[in-house]
């Protein structure tokens, strides 16, 4: 299994950046697999990892998984899910993107080059290849210029994943009406004790 890299940006290919590729739907499946919106947590124990890597075709159904393939995972996770919030205005964590660094030396792509296209293919298979392809598809949405549309919600107990489909990349809630509602009625409750005075 590999991710197509294209060789140029999707504006130029005939891909929309308002739509979400294949890759970006890859990595938000990935974030969203915490327990979100009456949802299971998806990384609960090295069998539930197992089911959802076969469920997302990440790997084969008996494929091997480690308490140290769960811990890994659930590190990838939030070090995705901190870059994400970044992409929705929160402060850069220096952390998230050293940890993505790391992760992309312990789980390398390697380049395979056709005549019209190129792919990155994960070099080892199981979950170190499942990790491999959720980081060459982050590295597909950069090289098409839509990663910084792939983002976390700004609601600090919600923190979806979601797909900004806006024209001018401003959304920073998964939905203005719940999440951003919840958003403006905390600060304006934070507004009200701070003028009450003590």
């Amino acid at each position: 299994m590999s991710t197509v890299v294209p060789a140029a940006p999707a504006a130029t290919t005939g891909g929309s950046p308002l739509t979400p590729s294949p890759a970006a739907e890859l990595v938000l499946a990935f974030v969203n697999t915490r327990a979100l919106r009456g949802e299971r947590e998806r990384l609960a124990d090295t069998e539930s990892f197992r089911d959802w890597l076969a469920a997302a075709g990440l790997a084969d159904s008996g494929v091997r998984v480690t308490a140290t393939d769960l811990a890994a995972a659930r590190e990838l996770r939030e070090a995705l899910i901190g870059v994400l919030l970044s992409h929705a205005g929160a402060p850069v964590r220096d952390e998230d993107v050293d940890r993505l660094r790391r992760f992309g030396e312990l789980y390398p792509v390697r380049p395979v080059v056709g005549v019209l296209d190129a792919a990155l293919c994960p070099v080892a298979e199981g979950t170190a290849g499942a990790f491999a392809r959720v980081l060459a598809s982050a590295a597909e949405l950069a090289l098409r210029g839509t990663w910084s549309r792939v983002k976390a919600c700004r609601n600090p107990p919600c923190e979806l994943g979601y797909y900004d489909r806006s024209r001018n990349q401003a959304a920073v809630y998964c939905d203005a009406r719940t999440c951003g509602a919840q958003m403006a009625t905390r600060a304006y409750r934070a507004r009200a004790r701070a003028n009450s005075g003590p």
